[in-house]
């Protein structure tokens, strides 16, 4: 995520007013079926269409008119709200935004969550997740509104829509769905008491997710390691390694990181609020 600092620094240099505008935009947050209607497209930033490297690896953002792609899904909120996004604006973790590698900065995206079926469109503002299983990351409302703050990631298709408007452009196109079953939370050992403090914990602190395995010894030996716990999907047989909680977001991050030095290079943070 430092690379975001970077890329919104030198994002700035290629902003050329287009906040100045207000926008009218149809849709909007009522639950509304039909897209927001752009009437006055913000112009890319662009400095954001330019190739970049991140961690060795290059990026290559251009124009992608049938963009329809399905994969994973990651969030991020507190330890980045109000900080400068890759386009220049100001990440608004409770607004419905995301992050893309190579889309056009700003534009609209329509994301579904292929788990329950809820659809939102988000406004692409930045740039990440810099994760290969990822393609998408989503401030914490729209994870919110999809159902994907307790998992951390979830298997998605996003499919771009066009140019952003000069501000917002974020709409909930179905918000009834069947909520996925409860999820329990256990630790590796012991058994039931502690477990019991933990699930207590979860509903006002932050947490480290190191990543999510098939098999549930290998996802044991992986906690034990890092002193965390497992999180078992009730019918989805997958097994979810966290770490924590911490009382701030700060604390969290500064986690996060020493899990991914561990060789966790995926971890997440994840927030119980």
């Amino acid at each position: 995520m430092t690379a975001r600092r970077w890329i919104g620094r030198a994002a700035i240099l290629g902003l050329f007013g287009f906040l100045a505008a207000c926008s009218t935009v149809g849709g909007g947050r009522g639950g509304s079926s039909a897209y927001p209607v752009v009437k006055n497209p913000a112009p890319v930033v662009t400095g954001t269409m330019r190739p970049y490297q991140v961690r060795g690896r290059w990026y290559t953002p251009k124009d992608q008119p049938d963009y329809e792609e399905v994969g994973l899904a990651s969030w991020y909120g507190d330890a980045f709200n109000g900080r400068p996004t890759s386009s220049g604006e100001r990440f608004d973790m409770n607004a419905l935004t995301a992050a893309h590698k190579t889309l056009p900065l700003p534009g609209l995206v329509e994301v579904t969550n292929l788990e329950n079926g809820r659809r939102l469109v988000v406004r692409i503002n930045d740039r990440g997740p810099f994760v290969d299983s990822r393609i998408i990351d989503l401030s914490r409302e729209a994870a919110k509104e999809l159902d994907l703050l307790s998992q951390g990631v979830g298997r998605v298709r996003v499919r771009y829509l066009g140019p952003a408007p000069q501000q917002g452009g974020g709409a909930l196109l179905r918000a009834s769905a069947q909520a996925p079953a409860t999820r329990t939370l256990s630790p590796v050992a012991p058994p039931a008491p502690v477990a019991t403090s933990v699930a207590a914990a979860e509903t006002s602190s932050f947490w480290v997710q190191a990543g999510v395995f098939a098999d549930a010894g290998e996802a044991g030996r992986i906690a034990d390691n890092l002193s965390g716990w497992v999180r078992a999907d009730g019918e989805g047989g997958r097994y979810r390694v966290v770490v924590g909680p911490w009382d701030s977001a700060n604390a969290a991050e500064a986690a996060r990181l020493s899990v991914m030095a561990r060789g966790y290079s995926g971890a997440l943070l994840i927030s119980g609020r």
